[in-house]
């Protein structure tokens, strides 16, 4: 347990907060956008500046977002580390990252975020940040949230950090988000921690949302809403596939631990998903591998036996049977986004293509 608290936890509500937001290229608009307007539609709320912040690049110079926007910081990691005294209260720093964060490497963030947090700053991360903030160091057998996309590679890349699928995370004085719009509901949850839960409400209500999410909430849409399909029956099965791809179980298995037998669980996904039980669970552990190939720089073999096959040859014959590409070359394709339809077509054989490998 680390003994450190949240900044924010600890000061008066009527005190002004400094928030430094520390942008590196294509970072997260949605995210960043999501948690500066929080501050400020609280300033609003309340009638003063209660926050107030500085946006920071490593050479003060403008930074591109993932979206091409380009945005003006205030100041360079240099200056903020040698401001006069007067100028240099900061009461943490949000990290704000995005996309191809995975070939990430400026020893300089790095350390420039270890000397804010040993200055006593916390220390908050956006969409991919924590990503960043395990490469610096920061996240060593602590919690931290990222988005699911990244997940799979994650836990690959940083065995020793506790990981989870939930919207966000606060760690003692280290605090990670999932990107997109929950950096509204996570700086609305620390607003509230200082205003109330009324004031943290009426923010909600003039972002036109329905409720703050707690951070416990899911990530991803439930299995059914994003599969179609509402059967219980299926989607416990589902559920278990999804649970075991590294280490794929038999469909026996799965029919002794659901109580299904195997002749109805096949039944089900014939009816439901149009395909056999064992081409549905090697399609889901194909996607994990693109995902691991897309957002680490994990070798192929690795990247083989954390989707459940054997040999990295095997995995390549599937690979390219299913997304038409080898996956040494899928890995070096930007034009492509991690939501395009497989074009491939395996053949749907339970016997030819079982769900172990």
């Amino acid at each position: 347990m680390h003994g450190r608290k949240l900044r924010i936890m600890g000061h008066h509500g009527s005190s002004r907060q400094t928030i430094l937001f520390l942008l590196v290229p294509k970072f997260s608009m949605i995210a960043f956008s999501s948690a500066i307007e929080a501050l400020r539609l609280a300033n609003r709320a309340v009638g003063k500046t209660v926050y107030e912040w500085r946006l920071v690049s490593e050479g003060g110079l403008p930074v591109e977002a993932s979206n091409g926007v380009l945005i003006n910081t205030d100041a360079s990691l240099r200056q903020i580390l040698h401001a006069p005294e007067t100028e240099r209260r900061a009461d943490f720093v949000i990290l704000c990252s995005g996309i191809e964060v995975e070939n990430f490497n400026n020893p300089k963030i790095f350390a420039w975020l270890r000397r804010m947090h040993g200055r006593n700053v916390s220390i908050g991360g956006l969409c991919t940040g924590a990503w960043i903030l395990a490469k610096a160091g920061l996240l060593e057998d602590r919690r931290c949230a990222i988005h699911w996309e990244m997940i799979p590679s994650f836990a690959e890349t940083f065995p020793d950090v506790d990981v989870r699928q939930s919207l966000f995370e606060v760690d003692s004085d280290i605090f990670t988000c999932a990107g997109g719009t929950v950096a509204l509901d996570m700086m609305l949850y620390f607003i509230g921690l200082r205003f109330g839960t009324n004031l943290a409400e009426r923010i909600c209500d003039i972002c036109l949302t329905d409720r703050i999410r707690p951070a416990h909430d899911r990530q991803r849409l439930p299995i059914g809403s994003r599969l179609g399909v509402q059967n219980p029956r299926l989607l416990s099965i589902i559920e278990i596939m999804e649970a075991n791809i590294a280490e794929p179980i038999s469909l026996e298995e799965i029919a002794h631990v659901t109580s299904i037998s195997r002749r109805h669980i096949e039944r089900l996904f014939r009816h439901h998903l149009e395909r056999s039980p064992a081409r549905y669970y090697l399609e889901v552990r194909l996607e994990r591998a693109r995902r691991l190939l897309r957002h680490s720089n994990l070798p192929i073999i690795e990247v083989a036996i954390a989707s459940g096959f054997m040999s990295a040859s095997h995995f390549s014959k599937r690979y390219r049977e299913y997304y038409k590409v080898a996956p040494h070359i899928d890995r070096h394709r930007p034009d492509l986004e991690d939501g395009v339809v497989a074009t491939g077509q395996i053949q749907d054989n339970p016997e030819q293509h079982p769900p172990t490998e």
